[in-house]
């Protein structure tokens, strides 16, 4: 690998990166005016006051033995409200199904040992996957879904839960959705007149500006390519099981999530999930 080659593609790509990068999105939303408007927008009716608390790749404290899942922004306002913000390029096909995680490990970072269950009363939850594709195939630009009674649709569940799964993809946004700028910058469209759309390319701006963020990225960029590149080289005398198990030990030494390490063996070694969980499992002994 040509190193000069590498740090300039990946400068070229650290200033092309858009908000549709998860990383690049998590950056942006460390600015809690922004993280404020894009949730007024999307929940109108809950009258957001303040942000009182914003972490970006946050992990939960889940139970040592479950799967471990890191959070691109976790945001609690001043009603104790929680919200999970994602950003989904990739369909992996399972959208359905890291919902319903979620939802579960949202719980977890809220009811400790001992707590009783009402304690969940004061911390409604809702989790937001903005995605560049149409996962429900029905060109709809919102799905919102929430736990209502078969029967009875008026009738909900009352557990406080709201899934929202916005797609970039539709062809028409409807007028109420007050996010049509934000989709569309998905795609680099900037909507003119739009003061969020505004403030979110000037946040980014300021932030390919910034010497220390470009260095941490592409820090991280190479880090994850040499693990990459050791454990090919590894596979050339072992086969390609050996290989994997390399690449994922070299990922382990770089102290990422196990979410992370996983999404780098599927793409990587074109992995199912499963594929990429066993190796991982291989790969801690």
């Amino acid at each position: 690998m040509n190193r000069e080659h590498e740090l300039t593609r990946l400068a070229q790509q650290w200033e092309e990166l858009t908000i549709a990068n998860d990383r690049m999105f998590s950056m942006v939303m460390e600015n809690n005016a922004i993280c404020r408007e894009l949730l007024r927008r999307i929940f109108p009716e809950l009258a957001i006051d303040r942000v009182q608390r914003v972490a970006v790749q946050k992990q939960v404290n889940a139970p040592l033995d479950a799967r471990a899942v890191r959070f691109d922004v976790y945001i609690r306002d001043d009603q104790q409200r929680t919200y999970i913000v994602e950003m989904q390029v990739a369909n992996r096909q399972n959208l359905q199904y890291r919902l319903r995680y979620y939802l579960e490990q949202v719980d977890h970072s809220i009811l400790g040992p001992g707590d009783n269950y009402e304690k969940l009363a004061g911390y409604p939850t809702y989790v937001i996957f903005f995605c560049d594709f149409d996962y429900y195939g029905q060109d709809r630009p919102e799905y919102r879904f929430e736990w209502r009674c078969v029967d009875q649709p008026n009738l909900t569940a009352g557990t406080g839960q709201q899934l929202v799964v916005f797609n970039a993809r539709a062809s028409a946004f409807h007028d109420k959705i007050g996010i049509e700028g934000f989709l569309k910058l998905m795609h680099n469209q900037i909507a003119a007149g739009d003061p969020l759309v505004k403030q979110i390319t000037g946040e980014m701006k300021r932030i390919k500006e910034d010497p220390e963020r470009r260095r941490n990225y592409m820090k991280y960029e190479l880090d994850l390519m040499d693990a990459r590149s050791d454990g090919m080289a590894v596979g050339l005398a072992e086969g390609k099981k050996q290989s994997i198990i390399a690449a994922a030990k070299m990922l382990l030494d770089l102290k990422l999530s196990h979410t992370v390490i996983v999404k780098q063996l599927m793409s990587a070694y074109d992995l199912s999930s499963d594929e990429a969980e066993r190796y991982l499992a291989q790969a801690r002994g």
